[in-house]
């Protein structure tokens, strides 16, 4: 019999049903309930022990008993993580990790794509043009090149899996360590020493109040000529004008990008012009047709952690918002 309560939050989707009936099945200790509003999201909340989705501040006051609140994504938006949320004693947690062999396989191919000048041999087959010389800058051999990989999550401990397979050296920043990989791993504060050695610098970061904008003018200085920058994580860590300036100037070589500052990146801007760079728009897990379902067993996963007095998984240090 159900001795436990779960709200299923607003916005509700097609899913919602379904993930709703999932959970009743797997874990039967729970009722689950869908909120198709945020009236009747108030009124559930007031005895809810556990919630999907996010919990605004209007409704934070009917949540006095919420203990558990499963965040649907590694990286939410702005504004998820407010003040009065981080002193709630709810414990949130993520999804993250189900996205790594996914955004991994999109790093490594602007990896190639940007070190063997995909973009000019593309240029010359839309012309028709057989032109051995179409290449305007000499490629970079991933083998022996330096990788530096700020993030050594789930995505970033993956990536240097792939990385170290094509014989590269993978330096690692990451202030926790959590993940085994391959990566030689240093504290946040050695970035800046460490930058000016890497031929590509990769970010898998979320947006933090201390990432947001460490991606500037002063870091892409920092860099070599030669190197590449790939960020894969979330737009708000870069600063877009600052990165085409670089790339404009010199600085950097060029640039293989998923997420932008301004999102869409507006048709004005810059970057959509600059040789050789590459842009995907927030795509790199948009088509994987598991990523639901990987999001739902951490939900079943954590719903029986829960029934069973076990530590959830993937818990998120609120104050950091990750």
């Amino acid at each position: 019999m159900a001795d436990l309560k779960f709200v299923m939050l607003p916005p509700l989707d097609d899913q919602s049903s379904i993930w709703a009936q999932r959970l009743a099945d797997e874990v039967p200790e729970w009722s689950v309930v869908l909120a198709e509003s945020e009236e009747v999201a108030a009124s559930e909340l007031r005895d809810a022990d556990g919630a999907y989705g996010w919990v605004p501040p209007q409704l934070l006051d009917s949540a006095k008993n919420l203990a558990w609140l499963q965040n649907p994504f590694a990286g939410p938006f702005r504004g998820y993580y407010y003040q009065e949320l981080i002193e709630h004693p709810v414990t949130i947690c993520n999804p993250r990790g189900i996205y790594s062999d996914h955004i991994g396989h999109h790093i490594m191919m602007f990896m190639l794509a940007l070190s063997r000048g995909l973009r000019y041999w593309i240029g010359a087959q839309n012309e028709s043009r057989w032109d051995r010389r179409a290449r305007q800058h000499g490629y970079t051999n991933l083998t022996g090149a330096t990788v530096l990989i700020h993030g050594v999550g789930g995505i970033g401990a993956e990536t240097a899996r792939l990385c170290a397979a094509f014989g590269m050296r993978v330096i690692g920043i990451d202030p926790r360590g959590e993940h085994d990989s391959p990566a030689e791993l240093f504290a946040p504060d050695e970035l800046e020493r460490l930058l000016p050695s890497a031929d590509f610098v990769v970010t898998t970061v979320p947006h933090t109040p201390e990432t947001e904008g460490m991606w500037n003018a002063d870091r892409f200085a920092l860099m070599k000529p030669s190197a590449y920058f790939i960020n894969i994580g979330r737009g708000m860590t870069t600063r877009s004008d600052d990165l085409a300036d670089a790339i404009e100037a010199g600085s950097i070589a060029s640039a293989g990008l998923d997420v932008f500052e301004v999102e869409p990146l507006p048709e004005t801007h810059r970057l959509w012009r600059l040789d050789n760079v590459l842009i995907t728009p927030h795509v790199a897990v948009a088509d994987a047709t598991d990523i639901n379902e990987r999001r739902l067993d951490i939900l079943l996963e954590n719903a029986g952690r829960f029934r069973d007095g076990l530590q959830l998984k993937n818990i998120v240090d609120k104050e950091l918002w990750y």
